[in-house]
Formats: C-alpha cells, sequence, structure tokens
C-alpha cells in the first residue's frame, strides 16, 4: 500500500509548500471551529459517516475562502476572494464563517452556536479588523450556502432492495436502509459522482469472490476463532462513529505548528476532499448495489459457487451499516485524508494516535500508510466488508484526493 500510495503522489508533492512551524500563542482557530463543528454536527445533530463530510466541507471551504482573503489571496479561492485587507482579523473571519454556516445547516441548534460564537468573538478586540473579519468570514459563507443549495443533499432516494444472489438487502439485526441520495449528490470539486468507477466485485461464481467471502466469514464473525483480540480491537476502533480522522486531523495540525491561513487550507482540502470521495464511494455502492458479507455467507448456498458454504446463522463482529457494500466506504474516506495529509506534508512518516471511547483504547500509527493499510483490514475483520470492496474503496478514495488536489487549492 506504501509503494501504491508513493507512486500516485510524486506527481503532486511540487504542488505543496513544505511548512514549517509556526506556533501561535493561542489555540488555532481553525483547529477549535472544526472541533466546535463537530459538537455540532455529529454530538447534537448526530449526521451520520456518510453525511457529515458534505457539513464540513462546507464550513471549511467558507473558513477557507475567508482567510486566505484576508492573507492576500495566495492561493486560488475555493469559491470567493471577499475584498478584504490584511489588517482584517483571520480569527474574528474563521468563526463567523464557520458560524454562518453552522447555523444555515442547523437552525435548531441557534441558541449554542450563537452562545458559542460569542464566547470565542469575546477573545478579539474590538475594532475595525474584527468587524471587517468579520464581514469578510460571512460573505464567504453566503457564498457557500448558495453554492449548495439544491445540490441534493437528503433527496427522496432508496436503494434498489433485491432478493437476487449477489444484489443487497436491509441486513440483520436492524434491516435499515439509509444514505441512498449520498451517491447522487453535487460534487464539490469532481465532475460526476461516477467519475471512478470501478470495474465492480468479483463474479459470484469466481474464485476471487470465494477467497473474499471465505476470509471475511472466518476472521471477521462475531464468534471468530482465528481473530486475535487486538484485531478485534481494530475492528472497533475503526468502527467509532466519531470518525477518528476528526482527531486525527487537529493533532496533526497542531503538532506540525501550522499557523491560520495553512490550517485554514489543509483542512479545507481534506474536507472536501473527502466530502466527493463519500459521493464517488456511494454512486458505486448504488450502481453495483452488491450485498453484504452477513447475507452472503447466511445464503451462501444461492450463490452457485461450489467454494462455499452457507452459515444461516452467521453474524459479523461489527453493526453491518444500512447500505450496500462495495466500494468500502471507510476505506475511500481514509485513504482520501491520508492521501491529503501526506500530499500536504510532503511526508508519510508522520506519527499519530487517537483514542476510541467504543474501543476503550488507544491506537497508534508511524505513519499515514500504515493507519490506511490497517483500517483495509480492520472492515474484513469486523465483518462488514470483503477484501476487494476495501482495496477498490482506497483506489477510489485516492483518486479523488489526486484530482482535488491538482485543481483546488493551488498556490496562485
Amino acid at each position: 500500500m506504501k509503494r501504491f500510495l508513493a507512486v500516485l503522489l510524486a506527481p503532486l508533492l511540487s504542488l505543496f509548500v513544505l511548512v514549517a512551524p509556526a506556533h501561535a500563542a493561542g489555540p488555532n482557530p481553525v483547529v477549535l471551529w472544526n472541533s466546535n463543528a463537530q459538537q455540532a454536527i455529529y454530538e447534537v445533530a448526530r449526521q451520520a459517516p456518510y453525511v457529515a463530510p458534505r457539513s464540513f466541507a462546507m464550513v471549511h471551504g467558507a473558513i477557507y475562502d475567508a482567510v486566505n482573503a484576508i492573507a492576500g489571496t495566495p492561493y486560488e479561492p475555493y469559491l470567493v476572494a471577499p475584498a478584504a485587507r490584511r489588517s482584517f482579523s483571520s480569527d474574528a473571519a474563521v468563526g463567523a464563517a464557520a458560524h454562518r454556516v453552522l447555523l444555515s445547516l442547523f437552525p435548531a441548534q441557534a441558541a449554542s452556536l450563537d452562545e458559542m460564537y460569542k464566547s470565542f468573538l469575546a477573545g478579539i478586540p474590538d475594532g475595525r479588523g474584527k468587524a471587517g473579519g468579520i464581514a469578510v468570514g460571512e460573505r464567504a459563507a453566503d457564498a457557500m450556502i448558495a453554492a449548495r443549495a439544491d445540490d441534493g443533499a437528503f433527496a427522496s432516494a432508496s436503494w434498489n432492495v433485491s432478493t437476487a444472489p449477489g444484489q443487497w438487502r436491509p441486513t440483520p439485526p436492524t434491516l435499515a436502509s439509509d444514505g441512498a441520495w449520498v451517491g447522487d449528490l453535487k460534487p464539490f470539486v469532481i465532475r460526476r459522482g461516477d467519475q471512478f468507477r470501478t470495474s465492480g466485485p468479483p463474479a459470484l461464481s469466481s474464485a476471487a469472490y470465494a477467497r473474499d467471502l471465505n476470509e471475511v466469514k472466518a476472521i471477521g464473525a462475531v464468534n471468530s476463532t482465528v481473530r486475535t483480540a487486538d484485531q478485534t480491537q481494530a475492528a472497533i476502533w475503526w468502527h467509532d462513529r466519531r470518525l477518528t480522522e476528526w482527531e486525527i486531523k487537529r493533532q496533526v495540525s497542531d503538532r506540525q505548528g501550522l499557523n491560520t491561513l495553512q490550517a485554514a487550507r489543509f483542512f479545507a482540502m481534506a474536507e472536501i476532499a473527502n466530502a466527493d470521495s463519500l459521493i464517488a464511494c456511494f454512486n458505486e455502492k448504488k450502481h453495483w448495489n452488491f450485498w453484504r458479507p452477513v447475507t452472503a455467507v447466511q445464503e451462501a448456498a444461492s450463490d452457485g459457487n461450489p467454494r462455499t458454504t452457507a452459515d444461516p446463522a452467521w453474524m459479523p463482529l461489527l453493526v453491518t451499516p444500512p447500505f450496500p457494500d462495495y466500494t468500502s466506504g471507510h476505506t475511500c474516506s481514509t485513504s482520501t485524508i491520508m492521501y491529503t495529509m501526506r500530499a500536504y506534508f510532503g511526508r508519510d512518516d508522520i506519527p499519530f494516535s487517537a483514542y476510541s471511547a467504543d474501543s476503550a483504547t488507544t491506537r497508534s500509527f508511524p505513519s499515514f500508510s500504515a493507519a490506511l493499510d490497517e483500517v483495509v483490514e480492520a472492515r474484513i475483520w469486523g465483518g462488514v466488508h470483503y477484501r476487494s470492496a476495501d482495496v477498490q474503496g482506497v483506489k477510489v478514495g485516492t483518486g479523488v484526493a489526486k484530482y482535488v488536489l491538482a485543481h483546488e487549492f493551488r498556490r496562485r
């Protein structure tokens, strides 16, 4: 996987400037508002991992345009470059942009968001700089809100439920169905949702499919005797619905000493690429409509493959998400984020760690590629994806990240 990333990354490294530490006296406002956004988007609104990326992309795209404008527009704007002076407060612009976008997304949270914003602004000295920064942030937010109006979010859509072998149907124990609109969402940067179409999952009659199914059947079962304790912890850690990528991005940003402009650009790149990655991934899911391992194992007698055997009582370690298997949303997302971080910092060997309340463990990684390697395995250990879905998810996510970083956020 590391060699695969290195080959794809090489052409992009020249697009980025290596970041020198630029430690600020207080917390980075971009990192702070990323945490505030998580509070509103996930902790309160409880947006699912395949819904939240749109919200984060909107917040950080607006922040980037505002901060970039105050800095004199050294990088290409994402949507707009509001008129600004360098004397304007970048901190105020960050807070104003984030607050205005979040308020548009979650009007029911107005009281808490307003209080959060008021408390933040209290730490910025009053004056023309503060007022100017607020105005720039609000204009950037307005542009983002307008750009995402009628983008297809939360549209009425449903998956193609089928009882045919190989086709998706709701899975136990929840029998839920959700997220069908994500694959048709208007992209942020990529040309269209099917731009990164793969060749599809292995044929049910193939040896490759049998290998995939038998692997996840053995190691991904809730009562697996071959999965180790560490593998079980990893599967649960990577399944954490708070998506450890939030903490990872904040941690890496802080430890690398990004200043406000650098952090604004970094988070915008990561969040917008991630949103497009999920769009491409869910477009794949809708196109192939492939059944999940729990269905495939329980109904293997119908797949026409003599190398597989049915186990009607089989259940995975993790609860299967409420949509088709192929490709893996988690590996699409993680590969996009890890690729973006490696491209931005110009190196792979930046260590990081994160704690998951779900697994009650902290996992540490010596590099971005090491984390990506583990998530590919973790989705199999959890019993929710086949290896082919994970591997192809990495290719989709990396392809999206490469495209986004080549077309947006470039130095002018």
